[in-house]
């Protein structure tokens, strides 16, 4: 049986469960999870919140937070990139542009149920949901492999690049999307195909990717996802640290700004974790106790010196969710803790 993420003098298994009591505090009569009470939601952060609930045990609300996906899942396979609440209805479309990477990000997190739970029968269930979402993300490929970062809710391809933080997390969900197809019966060798293709471009054709270089996701997104590992992965996080870690605080959003958002530094934790640097991840995850709340919520950033938390009292669900994520990478708590640990990437070659 799975245990909850206990790290001793950074965060404990009570205030992993608080997290999540919070995050199901949140979940609406539909099933879906916002950013905070009365906020917008989009399915990638959804599905984060959806696997640290499951990580703490409270897998009805992570099933019910996969069901609402499954129900309001578009005709092609796709999601919109924003939702609200609007009345008795939580399908509300407030943003109606279709993110690939948002769309992909379900397969991961099935897989992620399925190996914290061991429940055949759900991921049967949602597996026709998945596969028509991975497939609708590789209709979007361009002639290099890679996917495109979004196009308009009518397909119309206002933008023609890729995004290498988007991409690297597809390549995975790609991964765990064929390892759930093969562990239940319906083999996609073709997802692992065009994950190598994505790989090879992150690792060698940095100029196939539209500039981001001022966030940080584009520094550890390729290493937390495996697209890079190895000396590689060592390399690049040792050379984007002078440029976003603020030692002692966390890590800048973006490289120009004192701004330490706590998920972008969970998700640091998680890239080091995957590289095998545990003391680096811990750190990080105790860097950032002044973003928590007594609730269990934490602060999205805070800006420094001046300590001024910004967005102005603002707490996300997908703070308080990447938290629980790395803190399982940690530990190795769960049965799913290694999804973006170094050595699940055998698990994930199929």
């Amino acid at each position: 049986m799975s245990q909850i993420p206990d790290i001793p003098g950074v965060l404990s298994r009570e205030e992993i469960v608080a997290s999540a009591e919070h995050l199901a505090s949140l979940q609406t009569a539909s099933g879906m999870i916002p950013w905070y009470p009365d906020g917008h939601c989009d399915p990638w952060n959804h599905v984060e919140s959806a696997m640290a609930l499951d990580v703490a045990g409270f897998h009805v609300e992570a099933e019910h937070a996969y069901e609402w996906l499954a129900d309001i899942q578009l005709p092609d396979g796709s999601w919109h990139n924003y939702y609200v609440s609007d009345g008795d209805r939580d399908d509300a479309i407030e943003e109606p542009k279709l993110d690939t990477n948002v769309c992909a990000y379900i397969a991961t997190g099935l897989w992620h149920h399925w190996r914290c739970t061991g429940d055949r029968s759900f991921v049967d269930n949602l597996w026709p949901t998945v596969e028509r979402a991975l497939d609708f993300v590789l209709s979007l490929r361009r002639d290099d492999g890679l996917v495109l970062w979004a196009v308009e809710a009518d397909g119309s391809r206002t933008w023609d690049y890729a995004l290498l933080t988007g991409s690297s997390s597809i390549q995975h969900a790609l991964r765990c999307g064929a390892a759930t197809g093969l562990a239940t019966g319906s083999p996609r060798p073709d997802w692992v195909e065009a994950a190598d293709v994505m790989c090879t471009m992150i690792a060698h054709e940095p100029l196939a990717f539209q500039p981001k270089s001022r966030w940080a996701m584009d520094w550890y997104y390729p290493v937390l996802t495996g697209a890079i590992a190895g000396d590689q992965a060592k390399a690049r996080l040792a050379d984007g640290w002078p440029t976003f870690a603020m030692e002692g605080l966390g890590i800048r959003c973006v490289y120009d700004e004192p701004w330490v958002t706590a998920s972008e530094t969970a998700e640091a934790s998680l890239a080091y974790a995957a590289i095998g640097d545990v003391a680096t991840a811990t750190d990080l995850l105790a860097w950032i106790r002044p973003h928590r709340l007594e609730s269990g919520a934490y602060f999205t950033g805070i800006v420094h010196p001046e300590r001024i938390v910004f967005p102005v009292d603002e707490h996300t669900s997908y703070t308080a969710a990447a938290v629980i994520l790395a803190a399982d990478a940690i530990t190795g708590a769960s049965a799913a803790s290694d999804l973006f640990v170094a050595p699940s990437r055998r698990t994930l070659d199929v």
